[in-house]
């Protein structure tokens, strides 16, 4: 451990955009802009360093000699972060080359391109690159499919059931839609999402009901139906033509991938949610006794696929392979595996899954090994660690909180090495782990974790990566398989272990395809609306605060020109922001005090809102 530093362990961070540079603006690239930039990639790094050299060493003072001149320009060139993309060095290199000034720069910038169409194998030195959708497997392959002329429009959806209120009495089940051709770090922006609809909830009379085969079928033929109605109009055999920045695209939209929790998942694959089914992986036919089995090869597993399911359902032998007897609706959808389409996700995986078991796991061990005392010893050490910039403090430990949020387990990861390590003295006995042990496993899964976060992924990185969740998952079950009931049968395991590199091929980095953004849309378009209606006809209620908002928020965002006219009031009787209107509004209004017209006045005002 004396190689290890606080700092190295602290680098784990919530995701942050890569470019902050680049305006929020999205903007399209063309085919003219695409030949140059490729044209404007092939410039070697060599020439960029040589003439940003040269163009520094003009800035110099001439009466210094050459010596002097050539290691000053080495030095600074030497303090030069690296850029955050190719994109942005290639802008700087035309800056450099062409001696242009911010205002011309800044012009650049804001006619760069955000959105990309066109397919771009992403190569360093013959070497594959997976970072952004566009330089995927999936959209090469479906790019291959579509009319010559028209353009792939990649539609991702997220979905997940939330709870309205604290007592989680009342649920909305949102959907929501993004495009894949927006680069992740401005994808991953709240206000780049879109709500799609509010999917219905089918309740049952009671726990009878609840788990009968019928209504079981009545919920996901539902759900799968409402889907049809949402998206089968995107399937137009024409296309469609899309407006953008004064021109016209001909696209064809495709549903690349859905991001969601287990659960979830399981539903738009209509698989088996429990483990304890005979194959409960949606993505694979891999049987329950070998979830925790990470020595499988390809060649041992059969990937679920639309004909080999398709034929169960046909020959109504689908609980021979854990699939529901309801019809799927991806199935007649173009250009999409939806088995493999549901993508693991990184934050119930690993955050608030797999991490969470290994917490839970270590303090079993140490219980049962040295006693509840070096439990109070690890909560101890919690407490006194000091605080650190991105880095949540616990000062009162940890053993106490019963509910931790995906950032708090984040916290956790960069301070839980230094917890365990030297905890105890190690032991002769027959079967004992040694701390050493202990340390290994969250060394191992630091790694592991920080390779899940890089945004670009060589050939080589995705390998890398691959060993490193082996070496960690193996550790993993050596130690805990013992203390676990299942036996470590965990389907997010099996799911993260055999799965996620191929999804990195799919689909792009996994930065691509997390929950992490989608989890705050909750509280902008479930929490804090239902806070605002009168618990009658929730939907309709809800989805008038959020057209009101959005049109508010449009408003305000444009300049009107309007001219100056004197007005002459007594009094001001109030002021608000114009954002938070509808909340101001509502508050009002339930005063019991409140004049008739000025309730009238803002019955009018909202009105007002509705009919635009």
């Amino acid at each position: 451990m004396n190689s290890l530093t606080f700092e190295e362990f602290a680098s784990i961070r919530y995701e942050e955009p890569a470019s902050r540079v680049y305006i929020s603006e999205p903007e399209f690239e063309t085919d003219e802009s695409k030949s140059k930039s490729d044209e404007t990639e092939t410039e070697t790094e060599s020439e960029s360093k040589s003439d940003k050299t040269e163009f520094e060493s003009d800035k110099t003072d001439n009466e210094s000699d050459e010596s002097e001149e050539s290691e000053s320009a080495e030095e600074e060139t030497e303090t030069i972060p690296k850029f955050p993309n190719n994109t942005y060095s290639d802008l700087m290199t035309l800056i450099i080359q062409h001696n242009l000034n911010n205002k011309a720069g800044n012009a650049i910038i804001h006619i760069h391109k955000y959105i990309t169409f066109n397919f771009k194998n992403d190569q360093t030195n013959n070497n594959r690159n997976y970072n952004e959708q566009y330089t995927s497997n999936w959209w090469a392959r479906t790019e291959k499919t579509l009319p010559t002329g028209s353009y792939l429009l990649s539609i991702i959806l997220y979905s997940d059931a939330s709870t309205t209120d604290s007592l989680g009495k009342n649920t909305l089940h949102p959907i929501f839609v993004t495009l894949g051709n927006i680069i992740t770090w401005r994808r991953n922006k709240p206000d780049v999402n879109q709500l799609l609809a509010y999917l219905p909830i089918i309740k049952a009379k009671d726990d009878t009901q609840k788990i009968s085969e019928e209504h079981k079928n009545i919920v996901h033929r539902t759900f799968h139906k409402s889907l049809k109605f949402l998206l089968s109009s995107l399937y137009d055999d024409n296309g469609i033509e899309l407006e953008l920045n004064n021109s016209i695209f001909w696209c064809f939209p495709r549903i690349s991938m859905i991001i969601s929790d287990w659960p979830e998942a399981c539903t738009f694959a209509l698989t088996y949610k429990s483990t304890k089914s005979n194959y409960p992986c949606h993505f694979c036919l891999v049987s329950k006794e070998d979830l925790s089995n990470i020595n499988l090869n390809s060649n041992q597993i059969e990937p679920r696929s639309h004909n080999n399911m398709k034929l169960y359902y046909k020959n109504n032998t689908g609980k021979n392979v854990s699939i529901e007897n309801v019809r799927n609706f991806f199935w007649s959808v173009p250009n999409i595996n939806i088995y493999a389409a549901t993508v693991p996700d990184r934050m119930h995986h690993l955050d608030l899954g797999l991490f969470q078991h290994q917490l839970n796991f270590t303090k079993i061990l140490i219980n049962k090994q040295c006693g509840k005392s070096f439990i109070d010893k690890m909560n101890n050490r919690v407490k006194l660690i000091p605080r650190y910039k991105d880095l949540k403090s616990f000062p009162n430990g940890f053993l106490h909180l019963a509910l931790l949020t995906a950032s708090e387990y984040r916290s956790l990861m960069k301070i839980m090495i230094f917890i365990v390590d030297e905890l105890y003295e190690d032991s002769g006995s027959p079967n004992f782990i040694k701390n050493n042990k202990i340390t290994e496993v969250y060394l191992k899964w630091n790694k592991m974790y920080l390779l899940s976060r890089k945004e670009n992924y060589e050939e080589s990185d995705v390998t890398l990566l691959q060993e490193s969740i082996n070496e960690w998952a193996k550790l993993f079950i050596e130690l805990f398989k013992e203390h676990s009931k299942s036996e470590l049968q965990f389907s997010k395991l099996h799911s993260w272990v055999l799965h996620i590199c191929s999804s990195i091929r799919e689909f792009g980095a996994i930065n691509g395809y997390t929950t992490e953004t989608y989890e705050s849309l909750h509280k902008d378009y479930v929490k804090k609306p239902y806070k605002l209606t009168n618990k009658k006809e929730i939907e309709k209620q809800i989805m008038k605060i959020i057209r009101r908002k959005a049109i508010i928020t449009e408003s305000s965002s444009k300049e009107i020109p309007k001219t100056p006219i004197a007005l002459k009031y007594s009094k001001k009787l109030y002021e608000f922001c114009i954002q938070n209107a509808e909340i101001y509004i509502q508050t009002r209004m339930n005063d019991p005090d409140l004049e008739k017209e000025m309730k009238l006045g803002f019955e009018k005002f909202l009105e007002c809102l509705d009919s635009k």
